[in-house]
């Protein structure tokens, strides 16, 4: 069944204020199979974020990678992203879609709650996102899901055309991720065991082989 969210290696960025840094990582990525691509800026000024973003922007054009802005449904707008992924506490998913538009991707944190995932789909999102499967660095207090969960997070999708992605995030990495898309992942969310990896291609590499 069709997904308009591609299979695979996600990237999330890591909040690290050197663009240029970033972007060589971006690119190591995306060489070793990452398919889209997350920007996540929580920390600096506002000014800064937007200075970067255009940056990341244009190299993810330049690949044909897409772009995924973190929470913020006015800012991929604005810059005509890809699409947006949203939380329980970014605002109106009815909203986000007449602002982006029909062909843009919309995904949502479902945390562990079916209950949400059901609403999200009813909502017409693209993925429906479970984590974190396993203790996070990035987010130590993060909600915890379980692979059951998973499993019946993809059950909900399967009457949806096209079919809403799942992607799965929390402490993954290329050991450990193989019973996440085991139990229905399509995708696999992945901050710290890409970008801080001695080498990021190969660690990109290694995930994207999971899906094959």
């Amino acid at each position: 069944m069709s997904l308009r969210f591609p299979r695979g290696l996600y990237g999330i960025t890591p909040d690290w204020a050197d663009t240029d840094k970033l972007l060589a990582a971006i690119e190591a990525a995306h060489e070793g199979g990452m398919v889209a691509l997350q920007w996540r800026r929580k920390q600096g000024e506002r000014a800064d974020h937007l200075a970067q973003l255009d940056r990341v922007h244009t190299l993810s054009q330049r690949l044909g990678l897409l772009l995924i802005i973190n929470d913020d449904w006015r800012l991929a707008a604005d810059i005509n992203a890809d699409g947006v992924h949203m939380g329980r506490t970014d605002g109106s998913i009815v909203q986000a879609r007449l602002a982006l538009g029909s062909d843009k991707i919309i995904g949502c944190s479902c945390y562990n709650d079916l209950e949400l995932a059901a609403r999200m789909l009813r909502d017409d999102v693209d993925y429906i996102a479970f984590g974190a499967l396993y203790p996070s660095r990035v987010k130590p207090d993060a909600t915890r899901t379980t692979l059951d969960q998973i499993r019946l997070g993809h059950a909900l999708t399967l009457n949806h055309h096209p079919r809403a992605a799942v992607v799965v995030i929390g402490g993954l990495t290329p050991d450990n991720a193989a019973p996440a898309i085991d139990a229905g992942a399509d995708s696999i969310a992945v901050i710290s065991a890409l970008f801080e990896a001695t080498d990021i291609r190969h660690a990109a590499r290694r995930c994207a082989l999971l899906f094959t």
